[in-house]
């Protein structure tokens, strides 16, 4: 895997450029983080859907070392459903995500003092076009009427499953047309379960473990 991680994506969106904080419910966004780094490993062919299971179907490393870790993990496990592997990988995942973009020089890490002694960390961006190519993407695939490629899909379906409409600057009756874009773009692509995957254009295997995650999500959100 090259270039920006799912969960890298979903954590520009919901982080504010300038102030650096996060935009939406913490736990909204790290369910929201495990799930897309399992959506990346489904990607990349290393995991299935299966038997209410998420399954290790290749345990080549793919070169991102958060997914890497997460797919050993899994390896080493036995079998466990979407809904306790969201929830188990969700704690200090985002901590990680945020480690590695400071790195790479996506964000700056600004650390302060509140109250004299409580120490906090902000992100603000420093390199704004990663997620200017993630907001375009979503954008065109909002506008277009035409079904984005898998990844984009995906990113879709993640962000209508967080509600995270307000982060792509949406409010009010263009908040709304969105979400039901979104909706359908996760339904077109056979990801949220009304779609037969026959007749999708998305890889059969990939929607399995979409929608599955999307349905982990909701129910740990308490929306089903």
């Amino acid at each position: 895997m090259t270039g920006v991680a799912l969960a890298e994506e979903l954590l520009l969106l919901a982080y504010d450029d300038e102030t650096g904080k996060a935009t939406m419910p913490r736990i909204s966004l790290d369910l929201g983080m495990a799930a897309a780094v399992l959506v990346e490993l489904a990607l990349a062919g290393r995991l299935a859907y299966a038997d209410g299971n998420l399954a290790v179907i290749d345990p080549a490393p793919t070169g991102e070392p958060i997914a890497d870790a997460v797919l050993a993990k899994i390896a080493a496990e036995t079998p466990h459903t979407t809904s306790s592997w969201v929830q188990r990988l969700r704690h200090g995942l985002r901590d990680r995500i945020l480690t590695d973009l400071c790195g790479r020089g996506v964000v700056r890490d600004v650390e302060e003092t509140e109250l004299g002694f409580i120490h906090v960390h902000r992100y603000p961006m420093a390199d704004p076009s990663v997620e200017a190519d993630i907001r375009q993407r979503l954008a065109d695939a909002l506008t277009s009427g035409q079904l984005p490629d898998e990844r984009t899909a995906a990113l879709a379906t993640l962000v209508a499953v967080l509600r995270m409409e307000p982060a792509l600057g949406l409010t009010g009756p263009a908040a709304e047309d969105a979400g039901r874009r979104l909706e359908e773009i996760a339904a077109g692509a056979g990801f949220s379960g009304t779609v037969s995957l026959d007749d999708s254009v998305v890889r059969p295997s990939i929607s399995l473990v979409i929608a599955a995650l999307g349905q982990a999500v909701d129910a740990a959100l308490g929306k089903r």
